[in-house]
C-alpha cells in the first residue's frame, strides 16, 4: 500500500515506522490517522519482523490532533450522533496500535502532546531524547482526554501523576517523564536513534512466538477495564466540544498559530 505521510523501512527483523508530516510536526490530520491504523493493521500478518520502532519525522515525534485539518472542521457542523461515531477513529487508532503483535518501541524527540502521546503511550516502550516533552493539553482546549488513552497513562504513572499530566495539561519534562515510569529510558537526542535500534536488537533476539504471547498476556491484563471504564470517552468529548470553554480556546488556538504562520 502506497502511504503519503507515514515511511515504513525494514532492516532485518527490525521495521521502523516513521510519522512523516515534518512541516507541521507531525500532526495527526484524519487522513493521517487512517495512514497509521492501516500500516499498524499491515504488520497482522508479517511474521518477519520482531519489533517495531515508531518515531516522527523532523523535530518532533508528534504535535498531536491537527485542529487546521479541514475534514476535522467538517465534522463539527454533523448531528450528534454523527459526532460521537467520528469520535472512534482516535480509539481506533491507539486500540490498532496496542494490537501489533510485534514489540514496539516509541523513539520520542522534541514533543509528544496529546495524541502523539497517545500514540507513545501505546507503545510497549518508550526511549526518549533528554530535551523531549510530553503532555496531554487537551485540557486547555476544553477537551477532555479520549482515544481511550487515560487508563494507559495511569498505568504507566499511577493516579497523582496522570492527573497532574491530563489535568494540568502541562508539556513534562523527559527527566520527570523518566523518573514516573512513563520514559523506560532516556539519552542524549543524537543517540536516540541507535539507543532504540539498540533496544529493539535487545527484543529481536527473544523468540517471536513466546515474546508476542507474552505480550497479549500483558496487554489483556492492563486492558481488561479499558472498556467497561472508558467507552463512553468519546461521548465525552462531545459534550464537551459543546461548550463554551472549547470554542472559545480553539478559536484563540487557531487564530494564534494562523498569525504565527504569517
Amino acid at each position: 500500500m502506497h502511504y503519503e505521510h507515514v515511511l515504513i523501512e525494514s532492516q532485518d527483523a527490525i521495521t521502523t515506522l516513521t510519522l512523516n508530516r515534518p512541516d507541521c510536526g507531525n500532526a495527526l490530520s484524519i487522513a493521517f490517522m487512517k495512514e497509521i491504523i492501516a500500516a499498524a493493521k499491515s504488520f497482522q500478518q508479517d511474521t518477519d519482523t520482531r519489533v517495531i520502532i515508531v518515531r516522527g519525522a523532523g523535530k518532533h515525534f508528534s504535535v498531536g490532533a491537527d485542529l487546521k485539518d479541514p475534514e476535522r472542521h467538517q465534522q463539527s457542523d454533523e448531528d450528534l450522533l454523527t459526532r460521537t461515531r467520528s469520535t472512534t477513529l482516535g480509539r481506533e487508532l491507539i486500540q490498532t496500535i496496542l494490537d501489533i503483535d510485534q514489540i514496539t518501541i516509541a523513539a520520542v524527540q522534541g514533543v509528544a502532546a496529546g495524541g502523539g502521546a497517545c500514540i507513545a503511550s501505546a507503545c510497549d516502550f518508550r526511549i526518549g531524547s533528554d530535551d523531549c516533552r510530553i503532555g496531554y493539553p487537551e485540557v486547555k482546549l476544553g477537551m477532555n482526554l479520549s482515544w481511550g488513552s487515560l487508563p494507559l497513562c495511569y498505568t504507566l504513572i499511577g493516579p497523582a501523576r496522570t492527573k497532574r499530566m491530563v489535568v494540568g495539561g502541562e508539556l513534562e519534562s523527559a527527566s520527570d517523564l523518566e523518573r514516573w515510569g512513563f520514559l523506560d529510558e532516556l539519552v542524549a537526542s543524537e543517540n536516540l536513534q541507535s539507543a532504540a535500534m539498540a533496544m529493539a536488537d535487545h527484543y529481536a533476539a527473544r523468540p517471536a512466538l513466546s515474546a508476542q504471547m507474552i505480550k497479549r498476556g500483558i496487554n489483556a491484563m492492563q486492558q481488561s477495564n479499558l472498556k467497561q471504564v472508558m467507552h463512553m470517552d468519546g461521548d465525552q468529548f462531545t459534550l464537551a466540544s459543546l461548550s463554551q470553554d472549547y470554542r472559545k480556546a480553539r478559536d484563540a488556538f487557531l487564530n494564534r498559530t494562523d498569525q504565527s504562520s504569517e
